[in-house]
């Protein structure tokens, strides 16, 4: 039976650290359960099979190992992820060539701060084999054009258009049977007080004007408003770049299933876990790696998700960036490599101090 409390690394001895270790080592390269038999052969201190089948026993005795079914193998729990993490883990450099291929990514001339954010996630993506995703800040410019487009079946696309020329696409969900001329009211009626105006001076004004009753809309007309607003509030937040997603039905095996692939899909494209993410990269200083269960932005196990925040002028962060990818994640290669990014992008934010939230 596991005890409810995993023990610390001082509490295992040198030969428990040496096989567990190695343990974790072969998951990390195949994902596949390794036996007594094949870590005798990987481990530098001679012991026989016998003996590292007692080790392994103890280790999973103490919740930190795991026997797959059919298996006499042993797999790492995630418990056990998180002792090697925190205590055995020796995490590397990344490469000039990476260094490189980062900053000239994200520094390339003539980016906009969004276009260089999906670069960086791209290249974290590409770099890491895993899904690379980035929080963006959320935007504060002048809204030039609103316009509600009818798509059918009681949906609409919003566009809005800020003075950069930068536009953000929503689609949302109306009454069925809404007539042409409640969105064209609806449009005309924010334009008229979007203009020269960012998103939350907007918004203010025109809850305020609902409130009072002064806007003077028809019913249907004010609800296509409402929810206008509330697609602003999403706005608001910032958006969620993900990269790479097609590189996770490439390690199909070390997942489970296509199921859990979906789940996390859905997770990823969440809304609400954009608060998550960036309350997750506020609270704590640095990179922070999250071990499936642990990890509630996903609420569920077999992912794993490295995340470091990146600030602005005056170390104000702006948002986050990381890694997704199976508890099985080369961790001592992703942390710097993680951590790197968030402070390349940092350093281009302090160079254009005209790119704040």
């Amino acid at each position: 039976m596991s005890l409810t409390k995993s023990p610390s690394i001082a509490e295992l001895n040198e030969r428990s650290r040496e096989v567990f270790r190695a343990i974790v080592d072969s998951y990390m390269e195949t994902g596949d359960p390794v036996g007594s038999r094949t870590l005798s052969r990987r481990l530098t201190t001679q012991l026989s099979p016998a003996t590292i089948r007692n080790v392994m026993a103890d280790l999973q005795e103490l919740g930190l190992l795991r026997s797959p079914h059919n298996s006499a193998g042993r797999l790492p729990t995630e418990a056990g992820l998180r002792l090697f993490v925190d205590g055995l883990l020796q995490v590397g450099e990344i490469s000039e060539a990476e260094r490189g291929e980062i900053e000239g990514h994200i520094a390339a001339s003539g980016l906009s701060l969004n276009q260089a954010l999906e670069q960086a996630s791209s290249t974290l993506a590409g770099l890491s084999s895993h899904v690379g995703l980035v929080l963006a800040p959320k935007t504060d410019r002048a809204v030039t054009h609103l316009e509600f487009v009818p798509l059918g079946d009681g949906r609409a696309l919003v566009v809005i258009v800020d003075e950069n020329g930068q536009v953000e696409n929503r689609v949302i969900d109306l009454p069925r049977g809404l007539p042409a001329s409640a969105l064209t009211e609806a449009s005309n009626y924010l334009r008229a007080r979007l203009a020269g105006r960012t998103l939350d001076e907007s918004r203010l004004t025109i809850q305020q004007e609902l409130a009072d009753h002064r806007a003077q809309l028809g019913e249907l007309t004010q609800r296509v408003v409402e929810t206008g607003l509330a697609v602003w509030s999403d706005t608001d937040r910032g958006a969620l770049i993900v990269k790479g997603q097609a590189r996770l039905l490439d390690d199909v095996a070390a997942v489970a299933d296509l199921e859990r692939i979906r789940g996390l899909f859905d997770a990823l494209e969440a809304k609400e876990n954009m608060l998550r993410l960036m309350d997750a990269a506020e609270s704590g200083d640095g990179v922070r790696i999250f071990i499936g269960a642990e990890n509630t932005l996903f609420n569920h196990a077999g992912w794993s998700m490295v995340l470091a925040p990146y600030a602005g002028p005056g170390a104000k962060v702006l948002g986050a960036i990381g890694v997704v990818g199976p508890t099985r994640l080369n961790y001592a290669r992703i942390i710097p490599m993680v951590d790197y990014t968030a402070r390349a992008i940092g350093r281009m934010l302090n160079r254009k101090p005209e790119i704040e939230s």
